[in-house]
């Protein structure tokens, strides 16, 4: 049976498979077939007769081939015969649509499989990232204990919908155990416990920086649905420190479980430190960019606060000078009618001001959240992997080392106790302990291959979240733009108001100025005014 299709027009719903088993527009391998065949919930044997109709032999299906097994699948589904003869009464037709399912289950399949076949790509978009997760830390009203006040923290899980409280000091043993099970990953560093006299500012600053630490961990794709990680995101009892402990304390990291462990030395490119070395390098210098855009986007944020209160603050002076309620007659005025003038339009110029402030502290408040709290997102996820690269080379590397140095001293006192002719007792137990630093030596030369494997894909995790990047101007531009636009309108209604400040038959400014009595005797005396 061939394995080309010949004949009836392909549906729309055949290239959206295609485009799920096939994004790359690459062949579609077997495993990836079986669990197509598995969506259409036919007979094992059915199922083998599908395959050894469209088999190419070479283990994969073109897109033809594909096509082919869709259209036999679906025929399998009405009791017809799996045999081309039925295909050719499709001609001139729409080829018949088999029943797969929910098609979101197969691209999370298809998606699941090309990472397991290709375990040296990460395989994440930063889109995809953020849909494993977000988490948010909310504050909640201060208690207070037998000496010191404590905050707790509302910790909102989208994705585990769940929602508990914690303190600071369940992350710090949430934290102490995350680097215990996940030594090769990127991890952020926890905001610092302030003891006494934590301000408002600083609780708040803290908060943000428990919020960010979460994320990058609610959406690491080794660590978001680690047991560990839920049980922290979920656990709605008390005493959350203690049963951390209790279920994780001896729980072994992520090398001493990982399937990849064994193979980790064929993972490793021939290349990668050199590699490394140009990536800490790149790393360095979008640190040092990112920190100074962190900088500039403080201030902007701190610009526009300045701005609202100044404007807020014309605004109470504009109205305490409107709501003056002091007596003045002629005696004070004059023949002027500036006063009156003024109370009035002074009294509709505060309300403008009050919404000229408003509306720059609701920019400040979008400033700060999509522009400023990105860029800490990413910021700590850079500073993450600074952290990273120097646990590598002060943990694994240098342990290492250690153990091949202390294997040559074992080498010596062998050869010196065998030339000196010892007992054979201590010759034997000098060869047991050679036997079993070896088998520490190949241990961490794994594990230090297993560490360059998880620094090349923590690299791609940084690059996969530059798009956030994009988020971070996007957001600028239309908070800016619509700040001005808002700005502007405001102003121009104010116009109409200011110009009803000046009275009738005031000079303009530009106008000559009247010639005083006091001035024509100053004059008079040779004085010029």
């Amino acid at each position: 049976m061939t394995t080309d299709l010949t004949f009836g027009s392909v549906p729309p719903f055949y290239r959206e498979v295609y485009e799920i088993v096939c994004p790359n527009q690459e062949h579609v391998d077997q495993d990836m077939f079986v669990q197509l065949l598995v969506q259409s919930s036919l007979p094992r044997q059915t199922a083998i007769q599908i395959w050894d109709a469209v088999d190419t032999k070479q283990g994969y299906l073109t897109r033809n081939g594909l096509y082919k097994a869709l259209a036999l699948t679906a025929l399998a589904q009405q009791g017809k015969t799996i045999n081309d003869k039925i295909l050719e009464s499709y001609s001139g037709q729409e080829l018949p649509k088999p029943r797969l399912g929910d098609l979101s289950e197969l691209k999370a399949t298809s998606v699941r499989l090309r990472r397991e076949k290709t375990p040296t790509c990460l395989g994440f978009t930063y889109q995809e990232l953020v849909e494993l997760d977000t988490v948010k830390v909310e504050l909640l009203p201060e208690k207070k204990g037998l000496i010191l006040k404590h905050v707790e923290y509302e910790v909102t899980s989208q994705a585990k919908k769940s929602t508990v409280l914690r303190r600071y000091n369940d992350f710090l043993v949430f934290h102490e155990l995350l680097m215990l099970r996940f030594p090769y990953r990127l991890i952020a560093r926890l905001p610092p416990k302030k003891m006494m006299g934590a301000d408002r500012e600083f609780i708040e600053h803290r908060r943000k920086s428990l919020r960010r630490y979460l994320n990058i961990i609610a959406r690491h794709p080794q660590m978001h649905d680690d047991k560990l990680v839920k049980f922290f995101l979920t656990f709605s009892g008390s005493d959350v420190q203690n049963k951390l402990r209790e279920h994780f304390r001896g729980i072994p990291d992520e090398f001493m479980s990982s399937n990849l462990a064994s193979k980790a030395k064929d993972l490793v490119p021939m290349d990668t430190q050199t590699q490394l070395a140009n990536s800490k390098e790149h790393i360095r210098l979008l640190y040092n960019s990112i920190c100074k855009l962190k900088d500039i986007a403080e201030r902007m944020v701190i610009r526009s606060t300045n701005y609202a209160s100044d404007m807020i603050q014309i605004g109470r002076e504009l109205s305490a000078i409107s709501n003056d309620s002091t007596p003045v007659t002629s005696w004070t005025t004059g023949t002027s009618e500036s006063w009156g003038r003024l109370k009035k339009g002074f009294k509709h110029l505060s309300v403008e001001f009050a919404t000229l402030g408003d509306k720059a502290c609701q920019e400040a408040a979008a400033e700060d959240e999509g522009v400023v709290e990105k860029i800490a997102f990413f910021l700590d996820l850079l500073t993450s992997y600074r952290d990273l690269c120097e646990r590598h080379e002060k943990g694994v590397l240098q342990d290492h080392q250690r153990a091949i140095q202390k294997m040559g001293q074992y080498k010596k006192k062998r050869m010196s106790a065998t030339v000196q002719s010892s007992e054979v007792g201590t010759v034997e137990q000098l060869e047991q302990k050679i036997l079993e630093q070896e088998g520490q030596i190949a241990n961490m030369e794994n594990r230090n291959y297993y560490s360059l494997h998880c620094l090349q894909l923590e690299t791609q995790l940084i690059h996969a979240n530059l798009d956030i990047l994009f988020e971070v101007f996007s957001s600028m531009a239309e908070v800016e733009s619509k700040l001005h636009n808002e700005l502007g309108r405001i102003w121009g209604e104010m116009r109409p108001i200011i110009s009803g400040l000046q009275g009738r038959d005031s000079s303009s400014p530009g106008s000559p100025t009247r010639t005083s009595l006091i001035g024509s005797s100053l004059n008079g005396m040779g004085v010029t005014v």
